[in-house]
């Protein structure tokens, strides 16, 4: 069972703890792990089998905000220099570049904001959808992503 649950959701729910977590692979390998254990113990906690996908999704999103909350401060390109990783080419440390402004950026938005941005434009789901995962109206949702959009636009304008 705990296997059909890893298979099913691990590709669909890595790229949003990726996103979420700034690209590190690493803790969003991690946070998902976490996430999953958590949903194999608590299964007879979803008292309804039709929002299985969104319950689950809560979990996952949990996670990701803990490890958020655990590393607060540190941007991944610091952790790579810290690891003496360093990018290859003049092409490496222009994307390097771009990265960190817009991890800056992001980092600015709240919780609830950059969750439902990364949701629509990153993971390319409905209004409908998103909605349903994170347990708010559609015209909420919306807003959300409108102040999200505008923030993004104003930080990458002061940072640039």
């Amino acid at each position: 069972m705990y296997r059909v649950l890893v298979e099913r959701y691990r590709a669909e729910f890595g790229r949003y703890a990726s996103a979420m977590l700034d690209g590190d692979k690493d803790d969003a390998a991690d946070a998902l792990q976490e996430a999953f254990i958590r949903a194999y113990d608590s299964l007879a906690s979803c008292r309804d089998p039709n929002r299985f996908k969104a319950w689950l999704f809560r979990i996952v999103s949990n996670q990701c905000h803990n490890v958020r909350k655990r590393r607060r401060g540190h941007l991944s390109l610091e952790r790579a220099a810290e690891h003496g990783e360093e990018p290859a080419s003049r092409a490496d440390d222009e994307r390097a570049d771009i990265g960190e402004v817009l991890g800056m950026a992001m980092n600015a938005l709240t919780t609830e904001q950059r969750e439902a941005f990364i949701l629509k434009h990153v993971e390319g789901r409905s209004y409908a959808e998103i909605a349903e995962m994170l347990a708010v109206g559609e015209d909420a949702l919306k807003m959300r992503v409108y102040r999200a959009r505008d923030e993004l636009k104003k930080r990458l304008e002061e940072l640039l």
